[in-house]
């Protein structure tokens, strides 16, 4: 399909328009090229029409939940008419809260502080570490990488049968893998879950941007994302769902906001009743603008169609894939095939190349701006590389020089805000590169593969 017959489909929509989208930046062969964020799946730009939203509310700022102020007053309905448009946009029941966080990690976090006694979790190791690694003070049971959905749910299957004792158990999924883009069969996981007496939390981090997610539709009992996925400024996130573990588990953070009532007993103590709603986990004050923001964003998404949305990222994708597989020494990541359902996430290795000076010739050559690394997923990607599990690396950082093999891979990500330009930018530039090598001569320095320009 050519991009004009994509321009001519009306059920694909433009680019939405995000910050940042007419930054130029500096190339180490000489002169500026607009920037192509290749990036989003760590963190996507802010949409557009967010920031506005946010800087129209910014100077109505105040105290949620405690002044009798016209701002704070007007500023707490604001607050509380974004948990209720995020409840809409995840498809919550009626009974369900919605919980403001500050992130992926920081729902997971809080889910796993609330987990009744003796519960057992179990978690792929497909996982990214905000969902690998919560589970702390819990029996954590990690099940080996699946390569196709149905021996996704065999396994699941197969190892909550097999748990002893049978008590609470919890299931913890991403809805699409941070590093190869594959969706997960959420529904399938979710009805194997419920059907053994275990509950399960999606990871929508890298789905809620790119596919409706509905806590009902899926029968997922939680659900956890982060605002900077979704279009959103830094530091928001959320954790969705059922609200009986979370009212009976202590507060996540104990302080005002959280306390209904404290009072001092006869002995000298405090007597705290804390509060059974979502403010229970929601201690001191909020991130007001961080939760408008999600809200925004989730409007904004809603209004332009997921189905226009993903009929486009579906175009870039196959532009990717397609490129890439035109040059031999490139190898694309899987876990489930070439014709998974997979969302505008991508990684890969280049033969003869280290991965991180691959990515910094990619920005200084040709100012895009990708990730390598293993992506905060480092069990899954050596597992993909089919190194040793137990070999030692950091996450996005290079371990070897130019020219030498790493224990890494390249990612480029994209999402509603990505014009076609960037990403046919970007394959023309992985051919030039393998084809003719890097223009440019290349370092580490504090761990990073940077343009040498010392000479």
């Amino acid at each position: 399909m050519s991009v004009s017959t994509v321009a001519a489909d009306q059920s694909v929509c433009a680019p939405l328009p995000v910050l940042g989208r007419d930054v130029t930046v500096p190339l180490v062969t000489g002169g500026e090229v607009t920037y192509a964020a290749l990036d989003y799946a760590a963190s996507a730009p802010a949409l557009q029409r967010v920031w506005d939203d946010v800087a129209a509310y910014a100077p109505y700022y105040g105290s949620v939940h405690r002044g009798a102020g016209y701002l704070s007053q007007l500023s707490t309905d604001l607050f509380e008419n974004a948990r209720r448009t995020a409840a809409e946009f995840l498809g919550c029941r009626a009974d369900d809260q919605v919980v403001f966080t500050r992130s992926t990690t920081d729902s997971l976090n809080l889910l796993a502080a609330a987990l009744p006694e003796d519960c057992r979790v179990f978690v792929f190791e497909t996982e990214h570490h905000a969902s690998l690694l919560p589970w702390r003070d819990a029996r954590v049971t990690y099940l080996d990488a699946p390569r196709s959905h149905h021996e996704a749910v065999e396994t699941l299957e197969r190892a909550l049968a097999g748990r002893e004792p049978h008590g609470p158990a919890l299931v913890c999924v991403t809805g699409a893998s941070n590093v190869t883009g594959e969706l997960w069969p959420v529904r399938e996981l979710a009805a194997a879950a419920h059907a053994h007496g275990a509950r399960i939390v999606l990871d929508a981090a890298q789905l809620a941007p790119h596919h409706p997610v509905s806590v009902a539709d899926l029968d997922v009992d939680w659900v956890a994302f982060s605002g900077h996925k979704l279009y959103a400024p830094f530091g928001s996130g959320v954790l969705a769902g059922r609200a009986d573990w979370l009212r009976e588990a202590e507060p996540y953070l104990a302080g005002g906001g959280a306390s209904r009532k404290v009072t001092r007993r006869a002995d000298g103590g405090v007597d705290v009743e804390w509060h059974e709603s979502a403010a229970r986990h929601e201690a001191g004050s909020p991130n007001v603008i961080g939760a408008y923001s999600i809200a925004s964003a989730c409007k904004a998404l809603t209004e332009a169609g997921f189905d226009a949305l993903v009929a486009r990222e579906r175009y870039l994708i196959e532009q990717v894939r397609a490129g890439l597989a035109e040059v031999p020494e490139v190898r694309i990541l899987s876990l489930f095939g070439d014709d998974a359902p997979r969302v505008g996430v991508i990684s890969f290795v280049v033969e003869g190349w280290n991965s991180s000076h691959f990515a910094a010739a990619l920005s200084a050559e040709y100012g895009i701006g990708v990730r390598d690394g293993l992506f905060c997923a480092h069990p899954l990607v050596r597992t993909l590389l089919g190194s040793d599990p137990q070999t030692q690396g950091e996450c996005g950082a290079p371990e070897a020089a130019p020219g030498e093999k790493s224990l890494n891979a390249i990612r480029v990500s994209f999402g509603a805000g990505t014009p076609d330009e960037h990403v046919e930018r970007f394959v023309r530039a992985v051919r030039e590169l393998v084809a003719d090598g890097a223009q440019w001569n290349y370092r580490t320095e504090d761990g990073r593969c940077v343009p040498d320009t010392s000479a």
